[in-house]
């Protein structure tokens, strides 16, 4: 399991992290379904990438990996301080079972979430819903819901 973390490592955050500038890349962790490391680099004003590679604890364990490319609505819901965008998006979702009992499964994401991004830090917190329709081996719906914080370098 050790070579899976490794793996998506390697996918998922160093070709991201050549495109980020300055507290434009954030790391940090998700917590729900899945829990593991999650990142986001911002691709522009209101877009961004963001990812995660981390352990899914649903009906079966598994590693999962899942990467989005998402837009950023920052006037819906205005804040004094900081920033408070609503973000949805595409993306594509991985699901390496463990015990071999089932396959490998291979799924789109539409992730619906917010993230409160502090102005006298570099510190965002969000929260998000994801619809997944997998693909692969078959056709399924599934749900994933987490909260998680990013540092932004």
């Amino acid at each position: 399991m050790k070579n899976m973390w490794l793996l998506g490592l390697i996918i998922l955050l160093p070709p991201l992290s050549s495109f980020a500038q300055h507290n434009d890349f954030g790391l940090g962790v998700i917590i729900g379904e899945p829990t593991g490391l999650s990142w986001k680099i911002w691709a522009g004003g209101k877009n961004a990438l963001a990812g995660a590679a981390a352990w899914s604890l649903g009906r079966t364990d598994a590693f999962h990996l899942h990467a989005d490319y998402l837009f950023h609505n920052f006037r819906l819901f205005p804040v004094s301080k900081g920033r408070l965008p609503f973000y949805y998006g595409l993306g594509v979702r991985f699901l390496f079972h463990e015990n071999g009992e089932e396959s490998t499964k291979v799924g789109v994401r539409f992730p619906l979430g917010i993230e409160y991004i502090f102005a006298t830090s570099s510190l965002g917190i969000f929260i998000e819903i994801v619809p997944i329709l997998d693909l692969s081996p078959g056709t399924d719906f599934d749900l994933n819901a987490a909260i998680g914080f990013r540092f932004y370098f």
